[in-house]
This record gives C-alpha cells, sequence and structure tokens, in this order.
C-alpha cells in the first residue's frame, strides 16, 4: 500500500480520534482511537520511535516536516473495509528487517487494517496523534521517551501487542 495522505481528526460526539489513510490506488481506511486505547497505544510507539538509530551527521538530508494544513482529498474514495470507521481493540505493532514498522489495527476478531510506515511517517502519524489528542483536550502525557513496554517472549521476534 502506497499512502497519499493520513489524517487524524476529532470526533467530539463520539469522542474519538478517527485515523483516516488515503492511498495512491484512491482507496480509504478509517480506524478509530478512544482515549483509553490511544493512552495504552502511545508506550509502543514511542519505544518504536527510540529504537531508530540516530542518523549520521550529514549522511541523511532532513526530512521535510509534514504539512498538516493541507486538506484530506475525499474525491473518488473506495472504502475496501467500509465507510465505517474501524474500532481498534488491539494493534501489533512490528518493526521489520528493512527498519520499516507495521502496525495492524484489529477490531475484535473481525476487520484489521495494516499500516506501513517508514520512520518519517511513523514521525508524522505520532505527531498527528499528540495534535488530536490535545485537540480533543484529554489530557494525554504523550512524551516521545519510550516508557516501558512489556517485552515480548524469547524468540518472538521485535513486535508488541496490545489488547
Amino acid at each position: 500500500m502506497q499512502i497519499r495522505q493520513m489524517q487524524i481528526a476529532n470526533d467530539s460526539v463520539q469522542d474519538r480520534l478517527v485515523l483516516r489513510v488515503s492511498t495512491q490506488a484512491d482507496e480509504e481506511y478509517r480506524v478509530w482511537l478512544t482515549r483509553r486505547f490511544l493512552r495504552e497505544m502511545w508506550p509502543h510507539l514511542a519505544s518504536l520511535i527510540g529504537s531508530q538509530p540516530a542518523p549520521v551527521a550529514g549522511t541523511t538530508p532532513p526530512a521535510a516536516p509534514p504539512n498538516f494544513e493541507q486538506p484530506f482529498a475525499e474525491a473518488n474514495a473506495t472504502y475496501p473495509l467500509g465507510s465505517t470507521p474501524l474500532l481498534t481493540s488491539e494493534v501489533k505493532c512490528d518493526t521489520l528487517s528493512d527498519g520499516t514498522f507495521s502496525l495492524t489495527f484489529r477490531e475484535g476478531r473481525e476487520r484489521s487494517f495494516q499500516l506501513g510506515l517508514n520512520a518519517d511517517l511513523l514521525q508524522a502519524l505520532c505527531a498527528m496523534l499528540r495534535a488530536g489528542a490535545e485537540n480533543a483536550q484529554w489530557n494525554l502525557a504523550l512524551d516521545y521517551a519510550p516508557a516501558a513496554v512489556p517485552t515480548p517472549a524469547a524468540g518472538s521476534g521485535p513486535h508488541s501487542r496490545l489488547h
């Protein structure tokens, strides 16, 4: 999946954030995130960010800051999971062998959505989640310092799962 655009929006009536992801193939995926779920998921995201190797000075050009001002493009979108957002009850966070990240959002045993991110997109997603939580006035401490995250069982690989 090639991501064209991501958005986090606050739905004050539902008291949830909605993650919207559009792809180059004109598909849109929608995922609800509750305050409790974001609070529980954040240490896992911070751990992923903290696991990135520090860039060597002069080897990588600085990434352009994400543009949060561009409106979300909605024209001609199809909804592979339906137009009703997936209500996340579980997320699996993986660091892949190529240094990218995979977040798999699950709704019980029904629908799921896998989001592949490079380091820049992970940083952008975290920045949007922080801004969304602030806009929702959820008063969450969403710091980038990795908190204590339960370690996976021996031999299970570099991932964590949150239920």
